[in-house]
């Protein structure tokens, strides 16, 4: 069986790069495999027959890029949506509009039985809320591109922490990556939300109020995204820290991992993963049972939207349960929000956020 995909957005994750992680004279010029487009092109029975964008130059590069036919290549993501009868949808639009897309994408009549949103889920809790609710009404697979969900380590090493038990209670963890917050933290926490049989009750958090974005991917709109991060204390005492202020060009994505039964330090991009169990009291460096290397960008990651789209599949073939899903998608974002919410106010925030805390935006790109 044949499924057909659109997606919503032609810009760099769509399918044509990335300031920062691609080769800049390919950018816009030519495809990239570690993208949607991408992903649904390693799959063996999905294929990408529609793409929609309000601007018409991105359009006609991603569509001669891709070979989409002219008359698939819609302006605005409700001409594809009237006219297509689709199997997936990706949003691949900036964070601010992912509740407006895939709300329209859920309830129009191209029927999706997916939707594949890239990260983070949405600008406010509210509507990454409203976005599931919607989802789950008409029966639409709601699948959140946080992309190392996606690698086999990863899943591997959620296998070892939360099901074999390798650090035993985890107590801490502290965690770096670059700025901004909302654009990058959402990795880091997101890898938190998957690995921690816990969820955050307490936050505190500090934003710098500077960005790389404008000058790295060219845009024009002013947003609130910046740097910043913060101390989590999750419903079962563990206490996590999170510094997303350190420029591009001088961070390293790092984990640590402090358990009653060993300890864990995960640095993603230098591609070193490190465990040592706690015998006797002293901790010991061993292999991660089942995890050959360390996790790293050239290859886990420009491998994870291949991985991606094949989870897809499955999922549309019955094969698979979502391992991806917006209501967790939603907590990660929620921490994201406190940070700014504790910065702004002076104070420490409670989550899950009152009511009206769920409506405070906090725009991205």
């Amino acid at each position: 069986m044949t499924y057909r995909a659109g997606i919503i957005g032609t810009g760099g994750i769509a399918g044509m790069g990335i300031l920062g992680m691609h080769d800049e004279e390919v950018i816009g010029t030519e495809k990239i495999e570690a993208s949607h487009a991408g992903g649904y092109d390693a799959t063996d029975e999905i294929e990408l027959v529609a793409v929609a964008d309000v601007d018409e130059e991105t359009l006609e590069q991603f569509g001669e890029a891709w070979g989409i036919p002219s008359d698939r290549r819609y302006v605005g993501h409700e001409a594809m949506l009237d006219a297509e009868d689709l199997d997936v949808v990706s949003i691949c639009t900036p964070s601010y509009l992912h509740h407006e897309h895939t709300i329209d994408a859920a309830r129009s009549a191209a029927d999706p039985d997916a939707i594949w949103c890239e990260k983070p889920i949405a600008s406010q809790v509210s509507a990454a809320e409203e976005m599931i609710r919607v989802c789950e009404e008409t029966d639409t697979e709601l699948i959140v591109n946080h992309s190392f969900r996606f690698t086999t380590k990863l899943q591997r090493l959620r296998e070892l922490v939360r099901e074999e038990n390798i650090l035993g209670d985890v107590v801490s963890v502290s965690t770096q990556y670059r700025m901004e917050l909302m654009r990058n933290s959402t990795h880091v926490l997101d890898t938190l939300v998957y690995l921690l049989d816990a969820r955050a009750e307490q936050i505190s958090g500090y934003v710098t109020g500077e960005n790389e974005a404008v000058e790295s991917l060219d845009v024009s709109q002013a947003v609130d995204d910046a740097g910043g991060g913060g101390h989590i204390v999750m419903d079962d005492g563990t206490f996590v820290t999170v510094d997303c202020t350190i420029p591009r060009d001088i961070s390293s994505m790092t984990l640590q991992f402090i358990g009653t039964e060993g300890k864990l330090y995960m640095n993603n991009d230098d591609g070193e993963w490190r465990y040592w169990t706690l015998e006797d009291g002293d901790h010991v460096e061993t292999d991660l049972p089942g995890i050959d290397g360390s996790w790293t960008w050239d290859d886990d990651y420009e491998r994870s939207f291949a991985n991606a789209a094949r989870h897809v599949e499955d999922v549309l073939n019955g094969d698979a349960e979502n391992i991806s899903p917006g209501v967790e998608a939603a907590r990660s974002l929620e921490i994201i929000v406190s940070f700014y919410l504790s910065h702004y106010t002076g104070g420490s925030i409670d989550v899950p956020l009152a009511e009206p805390l769920r409506e405070v935006t906090i725009t991205s790109w």
